[in-house]
């Protein structure tokens, strides 16, 4: 009884590692355009996960934000220059349009009702593009030069649907307003 119960207690322990090993995890994706980024953090909520390059003789980044996302949804990426929150981010959104091409524009969020429509923003942002494949999404960009350095507050987000090509609000709740964070670039 004893070998028994050590043995299933061994699979217990080792069917969560095998099975978090087998996912798919931001060091082993291969993008579909074969770009390359030297660095990438798996994001703690909603399956997001950032990639970059730090560009040091421009003091940008060149970055890939993907999660996974429905066709009706929309994700954003965003960094807040003054504070941890939403409020004060400067983002980037993208969703798909129904000719099936992707809406990727950056929006100022100045309120927690944020218009959502394209705006400038407080820093440079330039070369951004959007994908869709595999119940997935992904915005790149070239953001910078950034005054604060190489360190951060980043905030993501997801919602699940777009209306008149403007992205609606998202779940205020769980992982939606846990979607924050710090991330030093070198």
């Amino acid at each position: 009884m004893g070998i028994i119960s050590r043995q299933f207690i061994i699979i217990c322990l080792l069917i969560p590692q095998i099975l978090a090993s087998l996912a798919q995890t931001c060091s082993n994706h291969t993008f579909s355009n074969n770009q390359i980024f030297s660095s990438c953090k798996d994001l703690p909520v909603l399956q997001a996960n950032l990639h970059w390059n730090y560009i040091p003789s421009t003091k940008s980044i060149q970055i890939a934000y993907r999660a996974k996302q429905t066709s009706a949804g929309w994700i954003a990426w965003a960094i807040n220059p003054t504070g941890t929150s939403m409020v004060g981010s400067q983002a980037i959104v993208a969703f798909l349009n129904s000719d099936g091409s992707m809406n990727v524009y950056p929006t100022p969020l100045t309120s927690y009702s944020p218009s959502m429509q394209p705006g400038s923003l407080s820093f440079q942002v330039s070369n951004i593009s959007a994908e869709y494949t595999k119940d997935e999404m992904t915005i790149f960009a070239l953001v910078g030069p950034l005054a604060s350095g190489t360190s951060i507050n980043h905030v993501w987000q997801a919602g699940n649907s777009v209306s008149n090509n403007i992205p609606q609000g998202h779940p205020t709740s769980g992982p939606n307003v846990q979607s924050m964070g710090a991330v030093d670039f070198l």
